[in-house]
């Protein structure tokens, strides 16, 4: 190896091991419900959604307001449809994505 090319490898190398512990350190997002959480639309905070928000969107955080109908959050099994939601058709949140009333 040429004594040049040493800083560079040295500093390629500290970044990528940096960038894979950011990476593996970061926290985990759930994207299905399972048996101790349901997917509940209509009950997230603009840009708090753990998922789905709608055509032009990603993923979680990218809800664009509150309380949007194809936005989902995690909540315990069973809160779902007990938890306000004044977008609702219901006024609570619920289990399928919804055209939110005005």
């Amino acid at each position: 190896m040429n004594k040049n090319n040493r800083p560079l490898h040295t500093a390629a190398l500290a970044l990528a091991l940096g960038s894979a512990l950011s990476i593996a350190s970061a926290p985990m997002v759930a994207h299905a419900a399972d048996d101790k959480n349901d997917k509940c639309f209509g009950v997230a905070m603009k840009g708090k959604n753990d998922c789905a928000a709608g055509a032009g969107t990603t993923c979680a955080g990218t809800s664009a307001k509150d309380f949007q109908g194809n936005a989902w959050k995690l909540v315990p099994k069973g809160t779902c449809e007990k938890t306000a939601s004044p977008t609702s058709p219901t006024g609570f949140g619920q289990l399928a994505a919804f055209k939110e009333k005005a």
